[in-house]
């Protein structure tokens, strides 16, 4: 990246971190929101001020984070000879894995930019996989604009696409077998505004409101690898299926039954339909789809209408709303217009019917979907698998908002690979678990992982918590009681499977140092959230940061962890960022970390959500070696188009094969004064999952 352009980089965004239709639309507007999170917990940024302060490094002030900015105070590794066990807290692997060194990339990376384009480095091609509209169900007529129906889409492939898996068949040949595949792509929300030509806003037609409601959810389709290496998909598949917010799905686990959870439709509680605001996810090690339900309260409506007092169990429901962010009266989308289930007034107990994990078999269209409740309710971003060293699962899991917890679940039972069907209901019972950071009286940068159960740790019915189904229904307020750290709003989180570190996005937190006024005549009744601390000195911190955890032993099901701060995202030229102790000179501007991956050789993928209103460049992916000499080298691999964010990001097993789910193209414009006509050049712009393959000779392999 040339000087010039480092220069031209905007120091201070806009206050919202992203677009503005995209939190319109996806959130409905949380960032503006006051956080629903005011409990006394400590954030990881006064934790992180600690750490340093034991460390003696805060003598010199405030001024001198531009100092500490190096490997002893936020955890670069030490060089292989010289590295220390997790209990050190210096972010080194533990022995056995810190002599790992990932091969160096051998691309060069793309200048950020602004083209209505998806862009790729030298010796590189992208091509469009499979687009918004494109029929993947036989029978289904192809994409019309203006002439779209909810039976059409019904059949089709949704919107604005996020988390991709990609499912070798048959699942037994994941190790080795990247040619044939299905694929899973979620479709987590609606830009009604540039998929209608004539969309009321305020009075949507019934016809709109069910062909958003079709397009969310998510798809199955089957791929292939032709011999040329592009990937093409099967449009008359019998494996492929759309899930939607109309699918019937089954309500499993510890809430299932409660009467939290029963409405009138279900008077059961252990029926629903649908799924909302699908986010990321995550793959089981016996083959099937976690799929995650995310920013699900914004598509409920009229909270402040209800008669809670009215109610049986009104003081519950009005607290639990309250901390989920329930609010307002009606929605932005307007499904209650049609839909009772959706409007609180008649249906109070709906809301509680999502923020789950669902399970999903893509291999088995006959397979009722089941809403894991035993993982916990919350905004989840995603669900990564990683085998402990019994064979019992663990998943780690983030509530994407300001101020919320990072979770893990792990399972009682254990994965037999011999027997995957056995297994099937292994996500029914576990412990779930919040993450509490820390500094023991060394210095050194500690945590554990505090156990959500019923019954321990002031979750009795005494603080509110009648029983177990109670705690997962109200995660937040579990970790609340528990003491969790307040986090800057955790995203996907995943084990890198080379050198065993546990990776946290954290996207941004645009909130910290703002002041709520209680509306009381005292000021000192207002509640003022956190404000800059001496390793983030910037308030409020719209670019984000990355953190490194290494597990007691290096075992996923470990209640310990030792961690770092692997990258402080943002322009390299602010003093206030780091890359894991990298010549800052090198490296390609980053910011709002969102979804991630890693290669074979365990480097990191980083996919972003928010650069546009942050550096001014269109959001990317960006290839990130987290050991040896290149550790921390942020090196921009691809662009997406105007207005769109980067999601995914997943790779082939033999990493020939990249996918990106380009999500809400054309965010910010309208069909009268379009963002983007990407891809087809054309009205209207339409989410699509893309594909990049190699094209210089050589190794194949992206990155190589």
């Amino acid at each position: 990246m040339t000087n010039s352009a480092r220069r031209s980089l905007p120091l201070f965004g806009n206050p919202h971190t992203g677009r503005y239709q995209t939190c319109r639309y996806k959130c409905g507007y949380d960032c503006w929101h006051d956080a629903p999170n005011t409990s006394k917990n400590e954030t990881f940024e006064s934790v992180v001020a600690r750490s340093l302060s034991r460390r003696d490094v805060l003598r010199a002030g405030a001024a001198s984070v531009v100092m500490v900015a190096g490997a002893t105070a936020l955890g670069r590794a030490a060089p292989a000879a010289a590295q220390t066990k997790p209990g050190a807290g210096n972010g080194a692997a533990p022995d056995g894995l810190q002599a790992l060194d990932a091969k160096r990339l051998r691309f060069t990376p793309i200048e950020p930019t602004t083209a209505d384009a998806v862009v790729v480095p030298d010796g590189y091609a992208s091509e469009v996989l499979i687009r918004w509209g494109d029929p993947i169900i036989p029978g289904t007529r192809r994409f019309r604009f203006g002439q779209q129906t909810p039976e059409d889409q019904s059949g089709q492939f949704g919107y604005n696409c996020d988390f991709v898996a990609f499912m070798p068949l048959p699942f037994s040949s994941r190790f080795e077998n990247s040619r044939d595949a299905l694929l899973w792509v979620n479709h987590e929300y609606t830009n009604p505004e540039i998929m209608f030509e004539d969309y009321e806003p305020d009075a949507p037609s019934k016809e709109h409101v069910d062909i958003q409601m079709y397009s969310m959810g998510g798809s199955i389709v089957q791929v292939r690898r032709r011999s040329d290496r592009t990937t093409a998909y099967r449009r008359r598949s019998g494996y492929n299926r759309r899930i939607t917010v109309f699918t019937p799905m089954e309500l499993t686990g510890p809430a299932a039954g409660d009467e939290l959870l029963q409405t009138n439709a279900d008077p059961s509680g252990t029926r629903v339909l649908g799924m909302l605001n699908n986010c990321a996810g995550g793959v089981t090690p016996w083959g099937t789809i976690l799929t995650c339900e995310e920013n699900f309260h914004f598509y409920f409506a009229n909270f402040d209408e209800v008669d809670f007092d009215a109610l049986e169990d009104g003081d519950r429901l009005e607290k639990l709303g309250a901390r989920y962010g329930v609010r307002g009266t009606s929605t932005l989308p307007q499904f209650e217009r049609y839909y009772d289930r959706f409007d609180l007034t008649k249906e109070p107990k709906e809301v509680n019917r999502f923020g789950y994990v669902v399970e999903i078999d893509p291999y088995d269209p006959e397979f009722t979907p089941k809403k894991r409740t035993a993982m916990g309710r919350f905004k989840h971003e995603g669900a990564t698998a990683s085998l402990a060293a019994d064979n019992r699962v663990a998943f780690y899991m983030g509530d994407d908002e300001r101020f919320e917890y990072v979770y893990k679940f792990v399972t009682a039972g254990t994965f037999d690979e011999a027997n995957p069907d056995a297994s099937r209901d292994l996500l029914d019972d576990g412990t779930l678990y919040v993450a509490r950071f820390d500094v023991d009286d060394a210095g050194n940068r500690v945590g554990e992982w505090l156990p959500l159960v019923h019954g321990e740790n002031g979750l009795t019915e005494q603080n509110g918590f009648a029983d177990q189904a109670e705690v997962v229904i109200n995660a937040r307020g579990a970790g609340d009681v528990l003491g969790a750290t307040k986090m800057d709003r955790p995203e996907d989180i995943q084990r890198n499977p080379v050198n065993g570190g546990v990776y946290i996005n954290l996207t941004n937190n645009t909130n910290r140092g703002v002041r709520v006024d209680n509306g009381t005549p005292d000021p000192n009744d207002d509640f003022f959230y956190p404000g800059e601390g001496p390793a983030n000195p910037r308030g409020p911190n719209p670019w984000g940061h990355v953190i490194e955890l290494f597990e007691g032993g290096n075992d996923a099901a470990a209640t310990s962890f030792t961690w770092s701060i692997f990258i402080l995202a943002g322009d390299p030229d602010d003093p206030s960022t780091y890359f894991a102790g990298f010549d800052k000179s090198e490296v390609s501007p980053i910011a709002a970390p969102d979804n991630l991956a890693f290669d074979n050789q365990g480097n990191m993928i980083i996919a972003t959500d928010g650069q546009p209103g942050t550096l001014g460049f269109n959001d990317a992916f960006h290839f990130v070696p987290v050991s040896g000499p290149e550790r921390g080298h942020v090196q921009q691999f691809l662009s997406v188009p105007r207005g769109a964010e980067a999601c995914g990001p997943e790779l082939t097993p033999d990493n020939q094969t990249l996918f990106c789910a380009v999500q809400h193209p054309g965010d910010d414009g309208t069909l009268a004064e379009p963002q983007s006509d990407w891809p087809d050049g054309s009205q209207p712009p339409r989410p699509s999952v893309v594909t990049v393959r190699k094209t210089s000779p050589g190794d194949p392999r992206i990155g190589a």
